[in-house]
């Protein structure tokens, strides 16, 4: 999953076009760079290999054990002077937020409890150490924007037609970590994470009501709770500017390869399900940030790069034109955006609480027409995992305790 902006995106729309239709190759997940390990261990999961799905999410873990709010000098130099895409995918933050449900519903699914409540305080440690990270990229790039008002000031104002959290969150892991508690029992850890996805999505009736319980130590009997991945994240796509700059004596143009999202506008609505976890938000709230940093380092790298063409075609030397063009050709090369991003997350999460009502059976459907019809035992608590595709569904039954 790396090469030109135009190769990468060109894999992700594949991906996406055939998503959970397609067989895993989950061998040699040692050395998959980390957005193939993610696509990878998404796919596993889906195909119910949850064993490898949760190693894969484990290596990724290792190869990214904290959180970067920069990078090392060896990365910059790499990306400066052969182009971004030369690097191993950076996980964004809401990456990792995303690894740590998916390895909460994984545990779930395989009745490892006990290792569910590790999953979850290590998932809350990790949104702490994120929060701290994102403030101090909010404060780099409000340096930036004083330093390089134009162009960072028409970055900020492009992202703030787009709608975004005021933090890096996951509303969806807290409600699901709350649930756990909530039914082992434990209510003060149900309050206190319900109460943090309550003030996430504080319009969403289920959660307050299962707030209400774990407030009044009670315990849902006979419950069903659906979790309902609907559509794709937004995918980046390569977006050329040309900026002015001063140098020599007079005025030239640079041209800087940037990155822009690009929303998905076909997801499945489940009648009766109320949002959960509006992921184009969590992504616009980190992307956003990030776009205004990595545009300013590409404005750095082009004006080198023109500066580099110059003197090679201003040399004395008879080989002059053929350094220039040599130049030139390396500059359009490395000019070039990152554009990988984890492009098979969902677009939005939403979620249904209904009562066990022993029928054996629940029909999930959208716009009053029944889409599909799922199984589930005629007594006692589960959570319904539910995954739509244009390829088909995947649903995952799970008894709580």
């Amino acid at each position: 999953m790396s090469g030109c902006a135009a190769t990468v995106e060109s894999r992700i729309d594949a991906i996406r076009g055939d998503y959970m239709n397609t067989s895993v190759d989950a061998t040699d997940l040692e050395n998959k760079n980390n957005l193939d390990l993610l696509i990878t261990a998404d796919a596993l999961f889906h195909a119910d290999d949850i064993s490898a799905a949760d190693s894969a999410y484990e290596i990724f873990n290792r190869k990214n054990p904290g959180v970067a709010d920069g990078g090392d000098i060896m990365r910059e130099a790499a990306s400066f002077t052969l182009g971004p895409n030369v690097n191993d995918y950076k996980p964004y933050m809401m990456d990792s937020l995303f690894v740590s449900y998916y390895q909460l519903w994984a545990a779930l699914a395989d009745g490892r409890f006990d290792d569910a409540r590790v999953i979850i305080n290590q998932s809350y440690a990790r949104q702490a150490d994120m929060s701290r990270a994102y403030e101090k990229l909010i404060e780099s790039n409000q340096k930036s924007i004083g330093e390089s008002l134009e162009l960072a000031t028409d970055l900020q104002n492009e992202n703030s037609k787009w709608t975004a959290y005021r933090d890096i969150m996951n509303p969806a892991l807290m409600y699901l970590s709350g649930i756990y508690f909530l039914n082992n029992g434990d209510f003060g850890d149900a309050k206190t994470y319900l109460a943090r996805a309550n003030g996430m999505v504080p319009e969403n009736s289920f959660i307050v009501k299962d707030l209400k319980n774990a407030e009044f130590g009670t315990t849902p009997k006979n419950t069903i709770w659906v979790f309902i991945e609907d559509g794709f994240a937004p995918k980046l796509t390569e977006r050329r500017i040309s900026l002015p700059i001063i140098h020599g004596d007079g005025i030239t143009t640079v041209t800087v390869a940037t990155s822009e999202p690009v929303f998905s506008n076909n997801y499945v609505h489940i009648d009766g399900a109320q949002d959960l976890a509006d992921v184009d938000a969590m992504f616009m709230t980190e992307y956003g940030e990030y776009r205004i940093n990595d545009a300013l380092r590409a404005f750095a790298s082009a004006s080198a790069r023109v500066a580099l063409q110059t003197t090679m075609y201003n040399s004395r030397s008879n080989k002059a034109p053929l350094l220039g063009l040599l130049s030139t050709l390396y500059s359009e090369f490395t000019n070039s955006a990152d554009v990988r991003t984890w492009a098979t997350l969902p677009k939005t999460i939403s979620v249904l609480r209904m009562p066990n009502n022993k029928s054996g059976l629940i029909e999930l459907s959208s716009n009053g027409n029944v889409i599909e019809k799922v199984s589930v035992p005629t007594y006692g608590n589960y959570l319904i995992y539910v995954r739509t595709a244009p390829t088909g569904y995947d649903i995952k039954t799970i008894k709580l305790k």
